[in-house]
């Protein structure tokens, strides 16, 4: 099936659209926004020596794209044969790919406050789950496929070689909010920006905390452009995603002024309008460092 496009919800809601599909016993989530189409299982070319989770490549209305066999990403035994399941065909990160999952079952639409944070317990650095939705009978675990890709093609990810392309910098006493859900994504920037002179960075875990520790900025009677200087965030994050913590910015007389760049997998030409409805100063795509460092630049006087 194609996704729709009414399906897209209005921007800055704090909700979203999940796909939900089955691997082995357990269900799992994935953003509409990420989801071009849903089809069946079709011919694909193997690619020796290529990575043991690539099954091989597709054609798909002229696009080559690589087909990832999700049993081998999540250690599951093989039980899904080449024609069986279905195929997630997903873009984000500026690139498409296609998951081979067992089964897509349906769609719900939730709000990110729904969505838990794993625990630190069951979850770490190794893990691919980055939220968790519990429901009557079961639980609904929401994958970080940007993560999965990255594990599989390093260069898909940020690399710190594209900051050190723009040469020497002077370090910056300049204070930033960065909200960024993934620990290997918060990790990463931080190396990368302390690389482009920017390293001063309090870093949260979704748009709720950040927001929080704002608005006690104000709170306390500071100004907080005199305290902040820029704020960074995701889009898809448990608890407040990064466009309603814009829309929440913009909306308090207080914090108006910060100038908020959204750096996130889902900035693209067709969903761009979403986060310019809700205040965005800028936006730039996952996983452009450079360009993001140079828009920093421009806010961060």
């Amino acid at each position: 099936m194609k996704k729709q496009d009414g399906i897209l919800l209005e921007s800055g809601t704090n909700e979203l659209e999940i796909v939900e599909f089955e691997m082995g016993h357990n269900r799992y989530g994935i953003n509409v926004i990420k989801v071009k189409e849903i089809i069946l299982p079709t011919p694909i070319t193997v690619i020796p020596h290529a990575h043991p989770a690539i099954e091989g490549i597709m054609q798909l209305r002229g696009e080559v794209l690589p087909v990832i066999n999700m049993e081998k990403v999540m250690g599951l035994p093989q039980t899904i044969g080449p024609n069986d399941g279905k195929y997630i065909v997903a873009a984000f990160n500026k690139q498409e790919v296609v998951f081979h999952v067992h089964e897509v079952t349906q769609i719900h639409r939730i709000s990110w406050n729904q969505i838990e944070k794993p625990s630190d317990l069951y979850s770490g650095d190794a893990s691919q789950v980055i939220g968790v939705i519990k429901r009557e009978r079961d639980m609904l675990l929401l994958l970080d496929f940007e993560k999965i890709v990255m594990e599989i093609n390093p260069d898909s990810g940020i690399r710190v070689e594209e900051v050190q392309k723009l040469g020497e910098r002077e370090r910056s006493d300049k204070r930033i909010v960065v909200a960024e859900d993934s620990p290997m994504l918060r990790k990463l920037l931080s190396d990368t920006l302390s690389e482009a002179g920017y390293v001063n960075i309090e870093f949260f875990e979704n748009g709720k905390d950040a927001l929080n520790f704002l608005e006690a900025i104000v709170a306390d009677g500071k100004t907080v452009t005199d305290e902040i200087q820029l704020v960074i965030t995701d889009i898809e994050m448990p608890q407040m995603d990064g466009h309603h913590f814009t829309k929440r910015i913009r909306e308090n007389k207080d914090l108006s002024a910060l100038p908020v760049i959204i750096f996130s997998s889902l900035i693209t030409d067709e969903l761009k309008h979403k986060g310019e409805s809700v205040g965005a100063n800028d936006q730039v795509s996952k996983p452009e460092i450079a360009e993001l460092v140079l828009k920093m630049d421009q806010y961060i006087l």
